[in-house]
């Protein structure tokens, strides 16, 4: 029944976005040639042949990415709109070369690739709001306890009672936790709200007389060598056993698991930037940003630079070496905030908020975070992301690795001018540990909706501990 459920809502969505990319192409090719918003319209190909390019290029296209990409996968772990949004405008990136290929390949010069670019934009925005729509809707169906999935948790440990409570927690999952199989002793005990129903030896009686969608082990370590038996009695009924095992506290936010022949491997550290393409995504998202960003405020760099130059001897930029991606060293970039000091101070003492080193002009340019712009540069030149963690000097990050745990995690992507650490106010004298938890956190869910959220918030809120 519930494969079904599946099946009828994989049609619906196939069917819908059937129409969301239809009527993108319409919204396209009006706009191209109804209107001369990108140019003068001029002669142009009929609207036929554009219709027989959508349904024998544009759809399949469409299509066989949207699988490509997992768009049609089981989603009652949604959480947020950013994650299936990351993937269809990956879609709609990859659509567009695809199909500008394929009329180079049927030599068809005539055909608008404006046209294309517009399909790929409002593509991107119907395909985002749609899913945005729809996960709504079965979000509001589940949290209403409908379209509930039943799940018997064979474990009756912490790692089990934990498992319910984040079910309980969180309804939007659409589960509901039918029954604990544990010791006999707690037969007929309710823990997180849920009964315990049997004992582990009751376990094929009971799923022969009751029906679950889904049987999870949550067993300690040292009951391992029941699991072989528990998974021949879910398959003798037909369900498909799932394991939380009990070493989860190792596992990163979004685990993965890579294969060596038949041997599965699990990654202990999921990085979404080890992906070429997501690579690619984000270096060309800095470039664009960074480029923008040196173009919008050079007036207020060439104007910081005169100040500093005339109220204070000594260079203008100040370069400080800072440990990036991958344990590299670079220069890293700032406006000069501070007098002319000896090397090896500069490189172990922190900033204070009235530090006496501190010029008339740096402390103004430190507390509107001024002094951090030359920092593009440093995007330009492939040292630094627009967002990220904050780079750390060598000296303090041979101090910080021995004594926080998991500090050379944030070194798996590149440092960047702001980040997730950053705008939950860990910057400055704050606590070293708690932005690494951020900083972590980031790593392990990096997607483009997250960067744009952390630059607007950026900019719209203004951090104390700046100084």
């Amino acid at each position: 029944m519930i494969k079904e459920n599946q099946r009828a809502l994989n049609i619906l969505l196939i069917f819908i976005d059937i129409l969301v990319v239809i009527l993108s192409l319409i919204c396209s090719v009006w706009l191209r040639f109804k209107t001369t918003l990108f140019g003068p319209i001029g002669g142009h190909l009929g609207f036929q042949s554009y219709l027989l390019f959508l349904t024998f290029a544009v759809l399949p296209v469409y299509l066989i990415l949207y699988f490509a990409f997992g768009l049609y996968k089981p989603r009652r772990t949604y959480k947020n709109i950013f994650s299936e949004a990351t993937q269809i405008i990956k879609v709609n990136i990859i659509a567009f070369f695809v199909l500008v290929s394929i009329l180079f390949i049927i030599n068809q010069p005539n055909f608008s690739r404006i046209m294309l670019f517009l399909l790929a934009i409002i593509g991107t925005f119907f395909g985002i709001t749609e899913r945005f729509v729809i996960r709504s809707i079965l979000k509001n169906l589940r949290v209403n306890h409908k379209n509930l999935k039943h799940i018997l948790v064979v474990g009756d440990n912490d790692l089990a009672f934990s498992f319910a409570r984040k079910i309980r927690e969180n309804p939007y999952l659409g589960f509901a936790i039918s029954g604990f199989l544990g010791r006999a002793s707690h037969v007929g005990k309710t823990i997180e709200g849920v009964r315990v129903i049997g004992s582990f030896e009751d376990l094929d009686w009971i799923l022969e007389r009751n029906r679950f969608d889904r049987v999870v082990l949550a067993i300690p370590l040292k009951y391992y060598y029941k699991i072989n038996e528990l998974v021949e009695s879910c398959e003798r009924v037909g369900i498909k056993a799932e394991i939380i095992p009990d070493y989860i506290r190792y596992f990163p936010a979004q685990p993965s698991v890579d294969m060596i022949e038949d041997i599965p491997i699990i990654n202990i550290r999921y990085v979404p930037l080890d992906d070429d393409f997501n690579k690619f995504l984000k270096y060309t998202s800095d470039y664009i940003i960074s480029l923008i960003a040196i173009l919008i405020t050079s007036p207020v760099m060439i104007l910081t630079a005169i100040a500093i130059k005339l109220t204070s001897p000594g260079p203008i930029i100040f370069k400080q070496e800072r440990m990036g991606y991958n344990g590299r060293i670079f220069k890293m970039y700032k406006f000069r905030s501070m007098k002319v000091q000896d090397p090896s101070e500069e490189k172990s003492e922190w900033t204070t908020p009235d530090d006496p080193r501190k010029t008339r002009v740096g402390d103004f340019i430190r507390k509107t975070s001024i002094d951090e712009l030359p920092q593009f540069f440093n995007v330009l030149k492939g040292d630094m992301s627009v967002v990220g963690p904050r780079p750390e000097r060598p000296y303090f990050v041979d101090q910080f690795r021995e004594t926080i745990p998991k500090y050379m995690v944030k070194h798996q992507v590149k440092p960047g001018l702001t980040g997730w650490a950053q705008i939950h106010g860990c910057r400055g004298d704050t606590s070293i540990k708690k932005r690494i938890e951020y900083d972590i956190e980031y790593v392990e869910n990096w997607h483009l909706g997250l960067d744009l959220a952390i630059m607007i918030k950026t900019a719209l809120k203004r951090n104390p501990n700046a100084y």
